[in-house]
């Protein structure tokens, strides 16, 4: 599989894995100077790239980086970004900051993770009845806590 990675500007840059055994491979903030997040605050980090996945059996996901999540309390704002097969425009980090400090994003900075990752697309079925499972229709905490 390719993923073709396309700069939109001069000083994006192309996304890569920091070891071989990463999954998700590095996103970096084009941003032309530092910008303060501060606590419960939302803004866009637009990347400066775009891609392009072979087709529909996959996608894009973008994820927080563990080390902004857990030091920092930098998350994405939308939980999981998902870039669909056929877009084809910059991908931006949507980031929140949810500590009680100030975060300083500084240009070029990884800023969150993308995964490729198959997508399935069933035959959507509208059905009057579901088959019958052990857990049935218990919803949040039905399995107990431990």
């Amino acid at each position: 599989m390719q993923l073709k990675i396309k700069k939109l500007k001069e000083n994006a840059r192309i996304p890569k894995r920091a070891t071989d055994g990463s999954a998700g491979m590095d996103l970096y903030a084009c941003i032309p100077e530092s910008i303060t997040l501060v606590p419960g605050q939302l803004t866009v980090i637009p990347t400066g790239i775009a891609i392009e996945l072979p087709d529909n059996t996959c996608a894009a996901f973008l994820y927080a980086r563990s080390g902004l999540g857990v030091k920092h309390g930098i998350c994405l704002s939308n939980g999981v970004g998902v870039i669909d097969s056929d877009y084809r425009g910059e991908i931006c980090a949507g980031l929140c900051n949810v500590s009680d400090k100030p975060y300083v994003i500084e240009p070029g900075e990884r800023v969150a993770q993308m995964v490729i990752a198959p997508v399935l697309t069933p035959e959507i079925v509208e059905a009057d009845e579901l088959g019958d499972t052990e857990r049935g229709d218990g919803g949040f905490g039905s399995t107990g806590k431990k």
